[in-house]
């Protein structure tokens, strides 16, 4: 759940690059996340992601909210989601711990870095970590 549309583009490429072959699907405000996760309107028929990767600065609704909203669904707060942000905020960080998130990772302004960022995660949440299925 991204706003930016140069980030998606960006991130996109990177996961496209690292061969992630999960279906990726994008949204870019908070409202349209939380439709989507819930399945609501024209997302009715959207599959429940394995992974969520979610910006905290979304518009509409902020991705905190975003987060809180998935971590206190008991349908949704099985699905890992990793905070990728361009804030390196000390209290971005506690507050997303504080709402349990899985992990907070400040993205990279460098490709190069951004890429490895992305490899690293395909290899955590994809290649190793056992996710329940939906």
């Amino acid at each position: 759940m991204e706003d930016n549309e140069g980030d998606v583009v960006l991130t996109l490429q990177a996961l496209k690059k690292a061969n992630i072959s999960n279906g990726v699907d994008v949204v870019t405000d908070g409202e349209q996340a939380l439709l989507y996760l819930r399945k609501k309107g024209k997302y009715a028929t959207a599959e429940t992601p394995d992974l969520i990767l979610l910006d905290i600065n979304l518009p509409k609704v902020d991705g905190m909210e975003v987060l809180e909203e998935v971590k206190n669904d008991e349908t949704l707060k099985i699905i890992p989601v990793v905070i990728l942000t361009t804030s390196d905020s000390e209290n971005d960080i506690l507050k997303s711990y504080n709402n349990h998130a899985n992990c907070y990772i400040t993205k990279p302004v460098d490709f190069r870095k951004f890429m490895e960022v992305v490899q690293m995660i395909k290899e955590f949440w994809i290649t190793i970590v056992k996710l329940p299925t939906h």
